[in-house]
């Protein structure tokens, strides 16, 4: 649930892989909006992942301007 929050801040924010991970580290909303503690903090690998985990099975979310 956690990663799908990430996922949809990351969409809304226009954030990168490196930029989300730095965001949450930096913003404490941000941090409790995707119920994650400073310990668990997903590094940008594991953003890049679970974001290619959803557009493999169609689910991922394509915001254009």
């Amino acid at each position: 649930m956690a990663m799908l929050r990430v996922h949809l801040m990351q969409n809304w924010l226009g954030y990168g892989d490196p930029s989300m991970e730095e965001a949450l580290y930096e913003t404490t909303i941000l941090r409790q909006f995707s119920d994650l503690g400073m310990e668990r903090i997903p590094d940008e690998t594991t953003i890049l992942n679970f974001r290619r985990l959803l557009k493999k099975h169609e689910l991922a979310l394509v915001f254009s301007a």
